[in-house]
């Protein structure tokens, strides 16, 4: 028999791959006699075919992974495995795994060889998650791991991510660690998160904060045109406000803090504290938890979905550049 694991997500793949030859050798192969893993980009001088119809050694099965057949200029063993394929001439007692980080070929060969294999009963495609397939994905790990995240957080690291699982993986592990039994939000990811601050989101709410109406509702219409929706964008207006409140509550404080024991402080990026500090000077406290009742309220409104979002988010505009 052969499996076929194939696609752009690797992480995802090679994990699928993992999981297969680690159960092989529990169930099978314990003292891993007849378990062998071949890169076709990087032995050349191994007999790929003699190790493909290799009977088991003292057992009753034996389990080889090709890796990167498709890619490899090996024209000769692709041959063959195509040949063997269409005469369903493989040995019975051998587990091969074709295991590939691609899901389309160039060279005429190569797509013979992909269209057998995609055929085949236990052929798995792993394509690139995105949007709600990635948050998902996010939550589950976050879940597995002994963690729990909010909604905002999830939104956040699908965005800021790119989708680059294996970034996002570590990531996961790093923030499940820190915050322990505690939900990770939005300022936890921050800390971890390379210097990506979205200066779209920031530049709207330095708009906002300095009362010019004018250019908000222009930068408004500019995330609606490449893709944001009006949940994300509040979330992140919200966000951003939280931390000006956080800012200025610990600058009235503790005044003669520099902005890198302030990150600290707060577990904040020192990037985004260098650039919301200057904000925190618009207004006083007592305004700031005024705005943020607002945004609040705002909050609850959207999501209940008790009107329209985009106007909701007009009007609460609107009051505060007043």
């Amino acid at each position: 028999m052969y499996i076929f694991i194939y696609g752009k997500d690797n992480f995802r793949s090679q994990k699928f791959l993992s999981d297969n030859i680690d159960r092989f050798i529990k169930e099978r192969d314990p003292q891993k006699l007849n378990t062998v893993i071949l890169d076709c980009l990087n032995n050349n001088r191994v007999d790929f075919m003699g190790q493909i119809l290799a009977q088991p050694f003292l057992a009753e099965k034996r389990m080889i992974v090709l890796k990167n057949l498709l890619i490899s200029k090996n024209e000769e063993l692709q041959m063959e495995i195509v040949k063997r394929l269409k005469e369903n001439n493989l040995p019975e007692n051998n587990i091969i795994i074709f295991w590939e980080s691609i899901d389309t070929v160039k060279t005429k060969l190569g797509k013979e060889l992909l269209d057998i294999l995609k055929k085949g009963k236990f052929s798995s495609k792993f394509d690139e998650l995105k949007g709600v397939d990635l948050a998902s994905w996010i939550r589950e790990e976050i879940k597995n791991r002994g963690g729990s995240v909010d909604n905002t957080a999830v939104e956040y690291l699908v965005k800021e991510s790119k989708g680059d699982i294996w970034h996002l993986n570590s990531l996961i592990n790093q923030l499940v660690s820190y915050c322990n039994d505690r939900e990770i939000n939005v300022s936890d990811v921050e800390i971890f998160l390379e210097e990506r601050f979205d200066d779209n989101i920031f530049n709207l709410v330095d708009a906002i904060v300095g009362k010019r109406e004018k250019e908000v509702y222009k930068m408004i219409q500019e995330q609606y045109r490449i893709g944001e929706d009006v949940q994300f964008m509040f979330a992140m207006i919200l966000r951003q406000f939280r931390i000006i409140i956080e800012l200025r509550d610990l600058f009235e404080r503790q005044s003669k803090m520099n902005s890198d024991e302030i990150a600290k402080k707060l577990k904040l990026h020192p990037f985004v504290v260098k650039k919301t500090l200057p904000l925190t000077r618009h207004y006083n406290m007592e305004k700031l938890k005024c705005i943020y009742d607002d945004l609040l309220e705002l909050d609850i409104q959207i999501k209940t979905s008790k009107g329209n979002n985009e106007m909701l988010l007009d009007l609460f505009v609107a009051r505060v550049c007043v």
